[in-house]
């Protein structure tokens, strides 16, 4: 991007004047000149509050309201640096998030406060928005010029925690170039402008709602329309409700939405694009159908190490073409993994030598590094590349396939497996919702595969066991050992499988599991004895 790109706050000094579209929220709407102007009064409110020796991180415990979007404002137009706190966090965790975030303020409301009892915030202060505290704050700042000295691209704006999938939350270092890039090229890409409404379910404390979707709003002058928290029955009354032209989702909340009853009208709704990542291939085809929108699914990370767009005629699966500068490499060597190669069935037939890790060869991409992290910097960017932790595969023509987290690579007797391509074909099975591919530990071979899947009927492990014999592109190192049947996995705020709880929990679970013996094809249910058995075989 050039330095005449537009920062955050450019984006939003240009809405001073709008007065036709704005904040739409519940039963509410506020002009995008009202929205500003207040964002400026708190700027400068915060501005006032805080100590100049410290750094200026202003922390939100929020769901999604209209404060949350006002505090991005302050923040972009201010240079203050706003710390989005995951509202799953508890206890000591969410403790740790804010210390480490070095915050001087904490803003929540007061259904949130008492997740703050009993911790030791060193002295963090702590606004409620709905409190007669916050409203004088703003009264006192009330009309306030934006600042002479406006954020340039790469000054840092916001400290985005990632979703901790496998391991503790790093929180990353967000510039302006990172948040309005995606907003300007996206709105472009799409065509989106002020006769548009963008509707975001998808928590603002997470990059995917602030990069995807507000900002896309701000840089297109559209409506943004704001729901607290997700809700899939909610879901297509909202959009038709607010007349949402464009969303955005992240992972499993096309299945959830998938999941409610299908009506004869639900083609008949205003929304055009429904853009997002890590959705599943049947969910993506199943979602346009249903709803008669255009599904984009996208792939990247908070960091924006790696970004990879799907463009017409991508094959069902694949990510997209693999972009210049972008490799697979073998994690060990550091050298280029061969080409994937595939039987007549769509099955790969080399998953171990061709999937690797997705590295940015040229460079760190606009990852900007984890905030006082030097230990995660390392491991992200080694010999000048940045190494995502992401696997995948690389047919042919150049397609690139996801294949899961590196941290959840399963290595069965021998061969290096993904959870991805195992995950694709068990959705296919029509009563699967959901499911999750992890490994449990096996004293034999390395690995044994276990899935966790989220019925939505009766579920029949025999008829589950006959899809999975007649599953031509699943390998038979990919054939599950184990089945857990559960009603929900496991998950992240931002609906991201927690898999290294599976792993944990092996088949010791509360939920009915099922163990499929080396050599046979047929699941027994895992009894207390059974167990026990398999404990002491690790053990030993």
């Amino acid at each position: 991007m050039s330095t005449s790109a537009p920062t955050v706050a450019d984006l939003l000094v240009r809405l001073r004047d709008v007065e036709s579209n704005g904040i739409l929220f519940e039963d509410n709407r506020t002009s995008w000149s009202d929205h500003v102007s207040m964002g400026v009064d708190l700027a400068a409110a915060l501005d006032a509050a805080l100590d100049p020796a410290l750094p200026p991180h202003v922390a939100v415990l929020l769901d999604n309201v209209p404060e949350f979007s006002l505090l991005l404002t302050a923040s972009a137009i201010g240079g203050t640096v706003l710390v989005g706190l995951n509202t799953t966090r508890r206890g000591a965790a969410l403790a740790g998030d804010i210390a480490r975030a070095d915050c001087q303020v904490l803003v929540t409301d007061s259904d949130r406060v008492a997740l703050l009892d009993g911790l030791d915030l060193a002295g963090v202060r702590v606004l409620l928005i709905d409190s007669a505290e916050w409203r004088d704050l703003l009264a006192a700042h009330q009309g306030s010029a934006v600042p002479e000295r406006m954020p340039t691209l790469d000054d840092l704006f916001m400290l985005i925690f990632t979703s901790g999938t496998s391991g503790d939350p790093k929180a990353v270092r967000v510039t302006h170039r990172m948040v309005a890039g995606p907003g300007v090229m996206l709105a472009d890409r799409f065509g989106l402008s002020d006769t548009d409404t963008a509707y975001a379910s998808m928590p603002m404390f997470h990059s995917g709602a602030v990069m995807a979707c507000w900002s896309v709003a701000i840089a297109a002058g559209a409506n943004f329309a704001l729901r607290r928290k997700f809700s899939a029955s909610g879901f297509l009354p909202d959009v038709r409700g607010f007349g949402a032209t464009y969303a955005h989702y992240v992972g499993k909340p096309l299945a959830y939405v998938l999941a409610t009853p299908e009506l004869e009208d639900d083609a008949d709704n205003p929304l055009r694009i429904l853009y997002g990542n890590e959705g599943s291939p049947s969910a993506i085809a199943e979602f346009a159908r249903r709803f008669d929108v255009r599904v984009v699914d996208g792939f990247g990370s908070t960091e924006g190490g790696v970004l990879i767009s799907r463009a017409p005629g991508t094959p069902p699966g694949a990510l997209g073409l693999l972009p210049a500068g972008i490799a697979v490499l073998d994690p060990e060597s550091g050298t280029p993994c061969p080409t994937a190669e595939f039987d007549s069935s769509g099955r790969i037939l080399n998953a171990d030598k061709a999937t690797g890790e997705l590295v940015n060869t040229t460079g760190t991409g606009s990852f900007a590094g984890y905030y006082n992290n030097p230990e995660a910097d390392a491991e992200r960017v080694r010999d000048g590349r940045y190494w995502s932790g992401d696997l995948g595969y690389v047919d042919a023509d150049g397609y690139v396939y996801f294949a899961g987290r590196s941290s959840g690579w399963m290595r069965v007797d021998g061969e290096n497996l993904g959870s991805a391509p195992i995950e694709n074909v068990l959705t296919r099975h029509p009563a699967v919702t959901e499911v999750a591919a992890f490994a449990v530990p096996d004293p034999e071979v390395g690995d044994r595969v276990a899935v966790a899947v989220v019925p939505a009927e009766d579920f029949d492990i025999d008829e589950f066991a006959e899809f999975l014999r007649s599953a031509s592109d699943l390998g038979p190192k990919q054939l599950p050992s184990f089945v857990r049947v559960t009603e929900d996995l496991p998950k992240t705020a931002t609906y991201k499988v927690l898999g290294r709880s599976l792993t944990a929990q092996r088949w010791n679970s509360p939920d009915p599991t099922f163990f499929r013996a080396p050599g046979t094809t047929t699941f027994v249910p895992v009894t207390p004895d059974l167990a026990a058995t398999l404990d002491a075989e690790l053990d030993r």
